[in-house]
């Protein structure tokens, strides 16, 4: 009975992966065909010459090499942002006590109750007024912070015993000394989650870079692949190449973090 209850966990995980799998399967096989979409049958396209000539007309481009040079410098910088001012302010809401903190704490709880749609026009025009648009300000600066990170490392840090701060007080340790060498190795496994969930979500995020920038040399790579659909056609082969290529850098984090991001979502789900 129990070798049966295995098999079927194993098949059904067997069916979810292939689920997730096969967008990306299919991406790839129209990356490298030919005007894919000429092919009428599936057996047509399947049995079709494969060539990277898509791949490399994608990166000879000098506007696509600039959206991936955008995409990764305000990735980063979000996520850099992020790590740093979520630690702090979640490392304050955890630990210190001051007026209004609950109220505070109940405001960010709200903020994440909010779709990011609400705040488009909003924030629209504020980017107009401060002069951001094309600029990696208006890219930049509203994403800084995220109401969900200064949650997430909030909770973590509660859980995290405060005896460990109080000796390196008793040993003459200030404030600033026990958030960067005693809070931030133990808060690791979060900020690691956070990292890779804030650079997935910038590095994929089309709505707000495609309404503050009108300029092909300000655009990031959703907004430039987005391009690619015409109003009468699709270049499918280019536009699947270059989704694939940006793809590669998610693909490659999850490989070398996937441990991390087990340890972050897991932790503190048992107690001894």
């Amino acid at each position: 009975m129990l070798r049966l209850r295995q098999l079927s966990l194993y098949f059904l995980l067997s069916l979810i992966a292939i689920g997730m799998l096969a967008p990306m399967l299919w991406m790839l096989l129209l990356s490298l065909r030919l005007h894919p979409e000429s092919y009428p049958t599936f057996s047509g396209l399947l049995n079709a010459q494969t060539t990277l000539e898509n791949y490399t007309d994608a990166l000879n481009s000098d506007a696509f090499g600039r959206y991936f040079i955008n995409s990764t410098l305000v990735a980063a910088v979000v996520t850099i942002g992020n790590v740093i001012f979520c630690l702090w302010v979640g490392y304050a809401l955890a630990r210190r006590n001051f007026f209004g903190k609950k109220l505070f704490f109940m405001s960010i709880l709200g903020v994440m109750m909010i779709p990011q749609q609400v705040i488009m026009i909003p924030l629209y025009r504020l980017i107009v007024e401060f002069g951001w648009i094309n600029s990696y300000f208006a890219l930049v600066v509203p994403w800084l912070v995220t109401p969900l990170g200064v949650f997430l490392v909030r909770q973590y840090i509660q859980a995290l015993p405060a005896e460990i701060e109080d000796a390196a007080r008793i040993d003459g340790a200030g404030e600033w000394y026990i958030l960067w060498r005693v809070v931030l190795p133990l808060c690791k496994p979060i900020l690691t989650v956070l990292a890779l969930y804030i650079f997935l979500s910038n590095w994929n995020s089309f709505l707000f870079p495609f309404l503050f920038t009108n300029e092909e040399s300000m655009r990031t790579l959703p907004v430039g692949l987005a391009f690619y659909l015409g109003k009468q056609s699709i270049d499918w082969g280019h536009l699947m190449a270059g989704a694939s290529i940006s793809a590669l850098p998610i693909l490659i984090m999850f490989a070398f973090f996937h441990k991390r991001i087990i340890q972050g979502l897991t932790a503190g789900a048992l107690k001894e």
